[in-house]
């Protein structure tokens, strides 16, 4: 059972497990498989199914006392009676319509939360071999081999804007609003990706900002939202608080439903 205090040894952990889940992953997209319905009328598959059960299976073994939320057992009403201060937020499959669809941007996502904020997580790309990690202070890419194992790593800092900015926006869910938003910036360039991998371009410095207004869960955007954090980026409500994890018993909404929020970079300065 691992420490929980040692953030490497838990980044690790969930790395090990992002892995073996995108392993299961991409034996589904190169397979036949079904596509069925989830009660809020979303997609689900095999593969969803099979990376849940993967991830949750390892994190119960090393921190059996740490309370796990998972979106397909969540889908099925199941939740952690108490959260505590600590607690993992998992998609196993986030970008399932990418997923169906045959593009190439879904990802498994890992995300440890403490009192409120996503502090270690993993992104993991199984088709590209796009993988990102953080922990509180420091954000990495990873290289994998062909094999898929860990070849080498390089540090990502998220850039200083300067106007016009890169803007990463959903390709499956992009809403009048935020379209509204990006009217309002000047941005030179407009990128649509699917998945958490929106958070992770913005803390490679890839991108300069990510608008998302309308309906997200927080499995969807914990452990991308980890990763941009540990790299110097924010994510805000749009009043501008921070973007909290664990929201329970929220009126007129769903247990761990986030409001709209923006992502950012460092701070963006007027180019001279």
């Amino acid at each position: 059972m691992a420490a929980v205090s040692d953030d490497r040894l838990i980044l690790e952990i969930l790395e090990a497990l992002a892995l073996d889940a995108g392993r299961e992953v991409m034996k589904v997209f190169h397979s036949d498989h079904a596509v069925d319905a989830k009660a809020d009328a979303s997609p689900v598959t095999e593969a969803d199914r099979a990376s849940e059960r993967v991830i949750l299976a390892g994190l119960r073994a090393e921190f059996p006392h740490i309370p796990c939320v998972a979106e397909e057992e969540a889908s099925e009403g199941i939740y952690p009676a108490e959260l505590g201060d600590t607690f993992f937020l998992i998609d196993p499959l986030d970008g399932t319509k990418e997923f169906v669809n045959k593009h190439t941007d879904f990802t498994v996502n890992i995300a440890l939360i403490r009192n409120g904020i996503p502090e270690i997580g993993v992104v993991y790309a199984p088709c590209s071999g796009r993988f990102f990690a953080g922990r509180p202070g420091y954000a990495e890419m990873l290289h994998l081999t062909d094999d898929k194992q860990i070849a080498s790593r390089k540090h990502i800092t998220a850039r200083l804007g300067y106007e016009p900015l890169t803007i990463v926006a959903s390709r499956s869910h992009r809403t009048e609003e935020t379209d509204a938003f990006i009217r309002t910036v000047q941005a030179a360039e407009i990128v649509s990706v699917g998945s958490s991998l929106k958070f992770c371009l913005v803390a490679s410095g890839e991108a300069d900002l990510y608008p998302r207004f309308g309906r997200t869960m927080e499995w969807d955007t914990a452990a991308g939202d980890a990763v941009l954090r540990a790299a110097g980026g924010s994510t805000t409500t749009v009043d501008g608080a921070p973007l909290l994890y664990g929201k329970r018993n929220q009126t007129g909404e769903a247990d761990f439903a986030n409001p709209s929020f923006i992502s950012r970079g460092r701070p963006v300065e007027t180019a001279a």
